[in-house]
């Protein structure tokens, strides 16, 4: 579905209106936080990728920008939450989380090696911060141990298709390409499909359409970067604008039709200096989109 040029500007102005009713966020607030809005997702888990904020450090200012947007769900990156941190830095930053409302639900993008030991620390990182799922980049070779580690920590291993590495595609950059790694490997082994970084691939010749992804992936679809990218300008835009390219109803019902049980994260990586606006924008637009599938 595409909206008409009114609704497009209807939605944004929808979503500008959210934001200046949110809390003005020149600090970093330090009471505790309102209690969180009414989900309006649906069946869907949505979470914000934490990597849209990155330029929000620490991790409150981040959560302080998820938490005026709405979502109770993050996917985290090491930047907000670095993989080093001891036990009592993880227990902080969960009693952060709680604070905001917040959830940890995943956690990436990592990469994993052969290193059986090194990959199981991040494991056991993630089982700290009980997330269900682990965004990665693993190399070939890594496949023997994530099967133990999937297996025995019963987290998800994601694989995220990078799109567009300069002038190559990146390995992992569609799901034909990480099917034929994982399928005879542990079912807890599977994508955390990126619908911006699919389009991105038709700047290099590889048309590939994020719904067809998602059917073909099934059940190992674990979750999904939600984005959308104009490849003439070469930068994200928001759900429904006329320069984009994604379906967001026909993702939502390919997610309906494998059954998904993973999360959506919400991953705009345009105005890095303060996108909260443009992330409203789409959450209003995907709210509606929820509505409409049913």
């Amino acid at each position: 579905m595409t909206l008409s040029r009114r609704e497009f500007i209807a939605a944004a102005s929808a979503a500008t209106v959210g934001f200046a009713a949110a809390p003005r966020l020149t600090a970093t607030p330090r009471l505790a936080a309102p209690p969180p809005m009414p989900n309006d997702f649906g069946e869907f888990t949505v979470a914000i990728q934490s990597y849209t904020f990155r330029n929000f450090k620490p991790l409150e200012k981040a959560l302080a920008r998820i938490q005026a947007v709405g979502v109770t769900n993050g996917e985290f990156f090491r930047d907000h939450i670095p993989t080093t941190s001891s036990p009592e830095q993880i227990k902080a930053a969960l009693k952060l989380c709680s604070e905001y409302h917040v959830k940890p639900v995943a956690f990436g993008v990592e990469s994993f090696s052969k290193n059986h030991e090194a990959n199981k620390k991040k494991f056991e990182f993630g089982a700290a911060l009980g997330i269900k799922s682990l965004s990665a980049d693993p190399d070939p070779d890594s496949f023997d141990s994530l099967d133990k580690l999937v297996e025995e920590y019963k987290i998800n291993i994601a694989i995220h298709p990078h799109g567009p590495q300069g002038r190559t595609l990146h390995r992992w950059y569609s799901a034909e390409k990480i099917l034929a790694a994982v399928k005879d490997h542990n079912p807890l082994i599977g994508t955390c499909i990126d619908t911006g970084h699919l389009i991105r691939s038709e700047q290099l010749g590889k048309k590939l359409d994020p719904v067809q992804q998602i059917k073909l992936m099934g059940a190992r679809n674990f979750g999904i970067h939600l984005k959308d990218h104009d490849n003439k300008r070469k930068t994200d835009v928001v759900f429904g604008d006329p320069t984009g390219q994604l379906d967001v109803p026909g993702v939502l019902k390919a997610l309906k039709e494998v059954k998904f049980k993973g999360h959506i994260s919400i991953e705009y990586e345009a105005h890095p200096q303060d996108p909260t606006k443009d992330v409203m924008a789409c959450l209003a637009y995907l709210k509606k989109c929820i509505k409409e599938v049913g």
